[in-house]
């Protein structure tokens, strides 16, 4: 299949990427505020800057989109 390929709809500038954080990898002020989480999720830009934590993985997509961003998951 030879289809070419414009693009996401919004642009590389309005994507953004989420991926899994265990919580112990986070800084103990961040740590504390969490509770019993053992992991959250983290929205990054694609310049790799953290936007926000979030609890789970739906919240992360849904606060994307809210944004007018595309949510794409990382391995």
């Amino acid at each position: 299949m030879n289809t070419p390929f414009n693009g996401l709809p919004q642009g590389t500038d309005r994507i953004v990427y989420v991926r899994e954080v265990a919580v112990d990898d986070l800084p103990d002020d961040v740590r504390e505020q969490l509770g019993d989480a053992r992991v959250i999720w983290s929205v990054h830009g694609a310049d790799g800057q953290q936007l926000a934590l979030v609890a789970d993985k739906r919240l992360a997509f849904h606060l994307a989109r809210e944004h007018d961003y595309t949510p794409v998951s990382v391995h």
